[in-house]
């Protein structure tokens, strides 16, 4: 399934269940919307203890950039993670960092800088209720928010 029919197939699911769902659309609109402005996401990991974007992960932000061209950029969420190895205040300030250096790329990768909503969670969460560590919380998400520049 490509996805102009994936959004065609997941809205006759919406108009089936209940029109009255915020966001539901009528069948001939999913099939008329330009899905190539929908929200695109992405993970960009680091090393322990460093806010440095190596090569893949500048290749990564370059490419997610790249899905808002012929869009318009309504928000860009970037949210800086940190595992809880360490002290939480040096956890918040390393998921600050990570966080400013990810949007910094994303500026230099032509994303509005006024859409950013740049923020940092440091080890909050980081740790499953059985005390293991989360590593893979060693990440900034970004959420691009985008439409169609109707």
């Amino acid at each position: 399934m490509n996805r102009a029919t994936k959004t065609a197939f997941t809205a006759g699911v919406c108009i089936a269940g209940a029109l009255v769902l915020s966001g539901c659309q009528t069948w001939r609109e999913s099939l008329t919307r330009d899905s190539r402005c929908d929200p695109v996401s992405a993970e960009i990991y680091f090393e322990p203890d460093s806010a440095t974007l190596g090569p893949e992960a500048r290749g990564l932000i370059a490419a997610t950039a790249r899905q808002a061209a012929g869009c318009t950029v309504e928000g860009v969420d970037v949210l800086g993670l940190a595992d809880a190895t360490g002290a939480p205040a040096a956890n918040l300030t390393l998921s600050q960092a990570r966080a400013a250096t990810v949007a910094q790329a994303l500026t230099e990768a032509g994303l509005p800088e006024a859409a950013f909503d740049t923020q940092a969670a440091g080890q909050l969460n980081a740790v499953r209720p059985d005390g293991v560590d989360r590593p893979m919380r060693r990440r900034v998400d970004i959420r691009l928010r985008l439409s169609s520049p109707d």
